[in-house]
């Protein structure tokens, strides 16, 4: 069976495609799927480019979707031929948070899916979107669910509610395809006019290019009447949390999801009381989580903007165009 692997010391010049044993017949509770399909997120370059470390040999990609080849005693959830797509924290099934930590994570703790088959418990699947392809399907596993935590799952999101989305990356995206899609005005910064033209087309209602506005954050709260947004998802860190709480209302919610400024950083925590805001850290989500992701994106219809496809055999040179940062919503790799 053919796997893309990582070898130390860790960097895109050590993803090499590898023989690995085909992984058998599924045991009781377990499945084989045959994956098709995965997608690109930040999280998983920076396993690849050794900035989170992991094992020699790994196999990266903690996103990966599929069909069902075949089904061990007892699962009563899948059939043979069904799609589906996999859960980021295959633990974690429901209720409040229970790990913080990537020890089982797909692509980083635990093998993830730059491989052909995987024979996995049930439970760290779900079924996929009607109507999406493995890519597709892919993009919910990290990013969309990231998005529809962020908004609806702890941000409580309904019709009228403002929010304000930081760059155009995979969360970003998303978080804007389903705050329209649910009756949310948005307010979205790029560096790239280009993109920002995309994000209109998307049904963005307010643009900012942050290069030409550095006080971008008072600019949002100027665009609301005075009154400031609802929701920020902050992907940014500590580069860009001073004007994420500029931007929030008072009593308003920060979903804190990213650290593309950095790890670490001064946090203006008299502003943040001022705001009386909530400030919150998530990963991802639950499998429950995503179920409930699912049946929304059936029932609005929602489709992911994939930027480009790649092979598998040319992971490489996708992490390559990630890095670059001149891809507009989600990366996909195809097999």
């Amino acid at each position: 069976m053919k796997a893309m692997t990582l070898r130390s010391p860790a960097g895109l010049d050590t993803l090499q495609s590898e023989d690995r044993a085909d992984p058998g017949v599924p045991g009781a509770g377990m499945i084989r799927v045959a994956l098709h399909g995965s997608s690109l997120n930040y999280h998983d370059l920076g396993v690849v480019t050794g900035r989170m470390p992991t094992e020699d040999g790994r196999i990266p990609l903690s996103d990966g979707a599929g069909v069902v080849e075949s089904i061990g005693d007892g699962v009563t959830e899948f059939a043979v031929g069904d799609q589906v797509v996999s859960c980021f924290f295959p633990d974690w099934q429901t209720g409040t948070p229970t790990i913080g930590d990537f020890s089982r994570t797909p692509g980083d703790g635990i093998d993830g899916f730059a491989q052909h088959h995987v024979v996995l418990p049930a439970t760290a699947f779900t079924h996929t979107p009607k109507g999406y392809d493995a890519v597709e399907a892919a993009t919910i596993t990290t990013a969309g669910l990231t998005a529809w935590r962020a908004l609806v799952v702890d941000g409580k999101l309904k019709a009228g509610d403002t929010v304000l989305l930081l760059g155009t990356g995979g969360v970003s995206i998303w978080a804007l395809q389903i705050a329209k899609a649910m009756g949310a005005r948005v307010a979205i910064t790029s560096s790239s006019d280009e993109k920002l033209d995309r994000a209109r087309a998307l049904g963005a209602d307010f643009t900012l290019n942050y290069r030409d506005e550095s006080d971008w954050g008072r600019k949002v709260v100027d665009w609301t009447g005075g009154r400031g947004v609802d929701h920020v998802v902050e992907v940014g860190g500590p580069g860009t949390l001073a004007q994420s709480i500029t931007a929030v209302r008072v009593g308003g919610h920060i979903s804190l999801i990213g650290v593309l400024t950095g790890n670490s950083g001064e946090v203006p925590t008299a502003a943040l009381m001022g705001k009386q805001a909530r400030l919150q850290g998530l990963i991802v989500g639950s499998r429950q989580e995503q179920q409930d992701f699912v049946r929304a994106i059936d029932a609005t219809g929602i489709k992911p903007v994939v930027d480009r496809r790649f092979p598998l055999d040319q992971l490489a040179e996708a992490f390559a165009l990630q890095q670059s940062g001149a891809h507009f919503g989600k990366i996909g790799i195809e097999w």
